[in-house]
């Protein structure tokens, strides 16, 4: 699966690393729901380290459709929120 992070680039990530994912991202709609900033910003950097070192980066020139899309690591929890889906960011 090709998994863009906004304003960095995609990233090439097997499937098998998306159970651990969802924890994050269960957590990370949680931290949002409750309106906890810091517990948002400290999920948000761990989901987004997580794909980064599961994950093998393209090249910045590669055009692959990407199939997730990630927030930037300094995006607010109002940006993030517009980008969740009922599932949160990673689709169950």
């Amino acid at each position: 699966m090709i998994v863009r992070i906004m304003g960095e680039g995609q990233v090439k990530l097997d499937d098998g690393h998306f159970a651990e994912l969802n924890k994050l991202d269960d957590e990370l709609l949680a931290e949002m729901e409750s309106g906890d900033e810091a517990g948002f910003r400290r999920t948000l950097g761990a989901l987004l380290d997580a794909v980064r070192s599961m994950g093998a980066p393209l090249p910045d020139d590669s055009l692959e459709p990407s199939e997730l899309i990630l927030p930037a690591p300094d995006a607010s929890l109002e940006e993030v929120r517009d980008m969740l889906s009922d599932d949160g960011l990673i689709p169950s």
